[in-house]
């Protein structure tokens, strides 16, 4: 175990520096770079620009506009003035010291972006999650209990439905059904709290909480429902349809033994390795058009504005802090098959 599991750190490696590799190469060939926008930001808007920097501002000559030295100043602030390997190298060096930068656009570290944003995504994903699992699996049981009844026939055709369902155009129906458009006047149209959350007592500030993420939620959910109920249904018809079922029915056990004592073990498997992955990957799970819909300055919402605004730090800080979660997560997803499954044996693989 120890071996496999240092294969797998040590593969990490590689895949982590070809993920960012292929990224930075990218973004040196992609039109329309940061100093490119800061230039048009400054020739539309002028000297009076709030988005440019003050020392950007300071190079920007009126209807002039820059020369080749302000310019080459303009690359140098930007570290554009070095070669691309160097800046590439640079960039990893701070990387493994989780120095992510500082944002082109935002004028601060993009760890703090990152952290400041965490909380949409997180109550966006959590919520998604439980609510997920906690409705599929039972559903999943029951559908198999009852395979080809009219309970699995209806439940299969109203969760397909909701699949069918883009969760962006879900949103949109629930805001304007419910969110004081033509309608009735029941949830918020934005964020995640009221104006008024500081003056809220306990109980207040988690009704109100409670109150905003509940469109949010619910246009993320419905279209995971399918998946995870279908999956849960057939690992289970798949159990219930081997011989020590059979076996155990001979032995007179009684159909909630057989399913709960036995079935539910094998069948959960699948279900239970792709925990670690799905509740890492819930923190970062918000849809980038659910959170523009409802307002909600999350992740999704940062990672999408940075790439259209070029802000490379951003970018690629983001994708390097997921990559390497992900990577552990589908090390985790692995190590749990062994804590679930004790036969599985990751050095007789390797003989």
């Amino acid at each position: 175990m120890f071996s496999y599991i240092l294969k797998r750190l040590l593969l990490m490696i590689p895949t982590l520096f070809g993920v960012m590799l292929l990224t930075f190469m990218v973004t040196q060939f992609v039109p329309g770079g940061p100093v490119e926008q800061l230039i048009h930001q400054l020739q539309s808007q002028g000297q009076g620009t709030t988005e440019a920097s003050g020392a950007t501002q300071r190079l920007y000559r009126g209807n002039a506009g820059l020369d080749k030295e302000k310019l080459e100043e303009l690359n140098a602030l930007y570290g554009f003035d070095k070669p691309a390997y160097e800046r590439f190298f640079t960039m990893l060096g701070n990387y493994i010291r989780f120095d992510l930068g500082n944002s082109y656009y935002h004028q601060q570290s993009v760890m703090e972006l990152i952290i400041s944003k965490l909380p949409v995504s997180i109550s966006l994903g959590l919520w998604t999650f439980f609510l997920v699992y906690l409705t599929c699996i039972p559903l999943g049981i029951i559908k198999a209990v009852k395979d080809g009844t009219t309970f699995d026939v209806v439940s299969s055709t109203i969760i397909l439905i909701g699949y069918a369902i883009p969760g962006f155009v879900l949103g949109i129906f629930l805001l304007v059904l419910f969110g004081g458009g033509s309608f009735w006047d029941l949830f918020p149209l934005r964020g995640l709290t009221s104006d008024n959350w500081e003056t809220l007592s306990w109980f207040g500030k988690i009704k109100d909480y409670l109150w905003h993420i509940t469109l949010p939620v619910i246009s993320l959910v419905v279209g995971s429902f399918a998946v995870m109920t279908l999956l849960t249904k057939n690992s289970f018809i798949e159990e219930i349809r081997k011989q020590y079922v059979l076996t155990a029915r001979a032995k007179g056990l009684t159909e909630n033994a057989i399913l709960y004592r036995h079935v539910f073990r094998n069948a959960m498997i699948p279900l239970i390795t792709g925990f670690p992955s799905a509740f890492i990957g819930a923190f970062f799970a918000g849809s980038i058009l659910i959170e523009t819909i409802f307002s909600l300055d999350g992740l999704g919402l940062l990672s999408y504005d940075s790439i259209m605004r070029r802000d490379y730090p951003v970018v690629l800080g983001t994708l390097y802090l997921f990559t390497l979660l992900g990577l552990f997560a589908r090390l985790l997803t692995d190590l749990s098959y062994v804590l679930v499954d004790p036969r599985i044996q990751f050095e007789s693989q390797e003989k």
